[in-house]
């Protein structure tokens, strides 16, 4: 019986195998790559063989290109062309390959906008542009990408406000927006997002309370990681923040916050890395926070805390790379 199962899945694979060399690649795909490579430098050109990036006869599909079959015909599912010194504006065709549930175009030198027809992408899972040189603000089309679980947009130059379209993304639960030039409030509507577990806003110019950005009821179901540090918010930390029952890290360092630090702060079961350095708080911080079972590490220096009140473990520069989170 055993050996009769894996007959039929051997015939079965080799069925699969026999049905993708005779596929053919859906044309609209065909054209779009081929814009690609026409637009692209050599170090992707040469890699990239033949007409069809699916593979044809004994050439295989191009690098970084993954292709699956859907009806009659084969599509592109995903495109990885990172760290190849891409350099010029986005390649708009992309926005052609409307089966893309992964696009990883990031550690280029890719400029200007992200076009707005990047919402044609309703497939689009995965989006990854950091370490790139793009500019301008996120088109407000970016909201149309449904099935958005994990958004690289960090270590670029995008400007403007952050836009709540952001916030019609129901599945995103990753969202890197980092080493920017952002202006203006965190969306509170971001709060509404009932999958997302890390945000990282750090390094904008970014203004607001916290208080504003957890002010609708339910904010932030499934938070663990929110990454605030080295902006412009004001104001204190408020009580409700301990309604962040997930919260694991909460990095508010290089602000302008002050008042004293709430002693609710506990009720965040794992808590265990609060960064409060750089800012204007004051007074003590609360006995139980030392008591507290999973804080590891807290931050204080450079606060108007009173004599006597110290860190919580050993201290060292908070580095988290971008590559812990990828999939």
């Amino acid at each position: 019986m055993a050996a009769s199962s894996s007959f039929l899945a051997l015939m079965c694979f080799l069925s699969l195998l026999l049905n993708v060399s005779h596929c053919k690649t859906l044309k609209r795909d065909v054209k779009a790559l081929n814009e690609i490579k026409a637009s692209l430098g050599w170090r992707v050109v040469y890699a990239w063989v033949g007409d069809d990036p699916c593979g044809d006869g004994d050439l295989p599909a191009w690098s970084g290109v993954t292709c699956s079959i859907q009806g009659d015909y084969r599509v592109v599912t995903e495109l990885e062309v990172y760290a190849v010194s891409i350099v010029g504006p986005f390649p708009t065709a992309v926005t052609n390959l409307l089966d893309l549930t992964r696009l990883d175009l990031h550690n280029n030198k890719l400029t200007g906008p992200i076009p707005p027809q990047i919402g044609r992408l309703r497939r689009l899972r995965i989006l990854n542009l950091r370490w790139n040189k793009l500019q301008d603000v996120i088109p407000p089309e970016i909201g149309e990408l449904k099935r958005l679980t994990h958004l690289y947009l960090s270590f670029n130059s995008f400007k403007g406000e952050i836009p709540r379209e952001l916030a019609n993304l129901p599945e995103l639960c990753y969202l890197y927006l980092h080493e920017n030039r952002f202006t203006g409030r965190i969306p509170a509507e971001l709060g509404n997002l009932p999958n997302l577990r890390h945000l990282d806003v750090g390094n904008n110019h970014l203004v607001g309370t916290i208080r504003e950005l957890i002010r609708l009821e339910g904010s932030f179901p499934a938070l663990r990681n929110l990454y605030l540090n080295n902006n412009y918010l004001t104001g204190g930390i408020p009580a409700q923040l301990a309604n962040l029952t997930n919260l694991e890290i909460l990095y508010l360092s290089y602000n302008k916050m002050s008042g004293t630090i709430p002693a609710g702060l506990v009720h965040i079961p794992r808590l265990t890395y609060l960064y409060l350095d750089h800012n204007q708080f004051s007074g003590r911080i609360p006995d139980v926070m030392y008591k507290h079972p999973f804080l590891k590490e807290m931050y204080i220096e450079v606060n108007g805390f009173r004599p006597g009140v110290k860190p919580i473990g050993a201290h060292k520069v908070l580095e988290l790379s971008d590559s812990e989170f990828l999939f």
